[in-house]
């Protein structure tokens, strides 16, 4: 629908609600409110003078924020954590005293960051096994189908498409593997107050520092996480955030190699994405079946590995303790990034449930250089009937090159076998070439290797794993 406002391509094109929803203004104030919570209940078993009527008036607000209320309040005060504490104050009268008692900003602020990043994560990790599981099927499926393999974009010798597919979902388990290295790293911020010393939570409890360690137990198990961050200033190191980022980054890395090899495969019409019935290729051009789907994972992988840069630079710039040019780049650049990898994921989802292989023009492509690739298998041959290498290898030399020439300079097939046969000083026949000449005879370990690196290497990460259907809407 258009409006007369400006709004992200990610919420209207691209991104899922789930993901969306985590970068909510409803998640967002809502944490906030549970962690106010949290924490007034830890103060409470601490043996701080809060009462359960206080905690009951807490519970009951968690989630009917009135966001016109807080925006007048914000408006006023300059504040959105205060803002948001007048709000919550004037529905919840008896415990306006004791919200946010001896905490800081970044008590909510920093610690919902880190509960949506983990959050997040965990969503981008069930679509990343999404996307193996998928790769994994077509790997297995066309282990031995040969194919006509490249270096330097140049026919090489040959693969197999299913060897290639593990190419792919090599690059995919490693970013698996990094983000559950980064994810069980995550750590709340706690409490630690203005300058990280706890020094307003030494004056409520009046020393007892082993209660400020109870209370930050309490709060991050209500979160789901095992430990708090030892030591920082007034917020955690945005050395997270770039970590985080960097995960995001392999990921986006790893799907516009695949992105850009199957746009590559789709114009030889060896492999295409998915093509819908009613799909338009080209306004222009009727007859195009262009690679739409791709295009736009490498249009937004491009932008992760751009975006990467934002939170290194915060990383490196806050002064000392803390300071505030980290927070609107923040607002930016980590949600846009998890927007851009779910939507990423959601396509290379789509796409890998519905891959296409033109098996007989995989195998015409191959046997247009075969003649090359088998020629010295062709030259053995003939050694082993009597004749002198070097000769023989001479005369092969001048009829691949002579063949190459007829295909590159008068567009012709490849002639180099008939011109071999043909050669009266050549001592083999059609029949005995067309026994060199099957493709299986040149993929060297390549149904082995995917089979290992499936049993291996894949499936142990797969356990419990159903498949997932991503529907694009555009």
């Amino acid at each position: 629908m258009a409006t007369n406002r400006y709004e992200s391509a990610f919420s209207g094109r691209y991104a899922s609600p789930e993901m969306q929803y985590l970068f909510s203004s409803d998640m967002k104030f809502s944490t906030w409110r549970r962690l106010w919570l949290s924490l007034a209940k830890a103060e409470k078993a601490m043996g701080l003078d809060i009462t359960d009527e206080q905690i009951a008036e807490l519970e009951a607000h968690l989630d009917d924020i009135d966001y016109a209320a807080a925006g007048a309040y914000e408006k006023k005060l300059r504040h959105d954590v205060m803002a948001h504490i007048h709000a919550l104050g004037d529905l919840c009268p008896t415990a306006r005293p004791i919200i946010h008692l001896g905490a800081t900003s970044c008590y909510v602020g920093d610690n919902t960051d880190m509960i949506v990043m983990k959050k997040a994560l965990a969503l981008v990790r069930e679509k990343l096994l999404a996307v193996i599981k998928n790769l994994r099927d077509f790997a297995e499926q066309y282990k031995a189908l040969p194919a006509l393999a490249y270096t330097h974009l140049q026919p090489a010798q040959l693969t197999t498409v299913g060897k290639r597919a593990t190419l792919w979902l090599y690059e995919l388990t490693l970013d698996l593997h990094d983000l559950d290295f980064v994810a069980d790293s995550l750590a709340l911020l706690g409490q630690k107050g203005t300058t990280g010393t706890q020094a307003s939570f030494v004056e409520l409890f009046e020393g007892d520092t082993a209660k400020i360690d109870t209370l930050e137990k309490m709060i991050a198990a209500d979160f789901g996480f095992d430990k708090v961050v030892p030591v920082s200033g007034q917020t955690y190191t945005r050395k997270f955030d770039s970590r985080v980022m960097n995960v995001l980054s392999g990921i986006a890395q790893s799907a516009y190699k695949f992105a850009n090899d199957l746009r590559i495969l789709q114009s030889f019409k060896e492999m295409e994405e998915p093509f819908e019935k009613n799909q338009i290729g080209s306004s222009a051009m009727p007859y195009k079946r262009n690679p739409m789907r791709s295009e736009r994972i490498c249009a937004l992988a491009r932008y992760v590995i751009a975006d990467t840069i934002n939170p290194a630079i915060t990383a490196g710039t806050q002064w000392f303790e803390r300071t505030l040019d980290d927070s609107a780049n923040r607002r930016i650049s980590i949600s846009e990034a998890f927007m851009a990898i779910d939507a990423i994921l959601g396509i290379y989802i789509n796409v890998t449930s519905g891959l296409v292989v033109y098996p007989k023009v995989v195998e015409s492509r191959i046997m247009k250089e075969l003649p090359f690739i088998a020629s010295e298998n062709i030259m053995m041959g003939l050694v082993k009937k009597g004749g002198d290498r070097q000769e023989i290898h001479e005369k092969i030399r001048v009829h691949s090159i002579a063949a190459g020439k007829r295909v590159k300079e008068e567009g012709l097939d490849n002639d180099m076998i008939e011109r071999i046969c043909n050669d009266p000083t050549l001592d083999i026949t059609l029949e005995e070439i067309k026994e060199i000449l099957v493709p299986s005879k040149y993929i060297g370990r390549c149904v082995e290797q995917v089979e290992k690196f499936l049993a291996n290497d894949v499936d142990p990460l797969l356990a419990g794993v159903d498949g997932m259907k991503v529907e694009l809407a555009v």
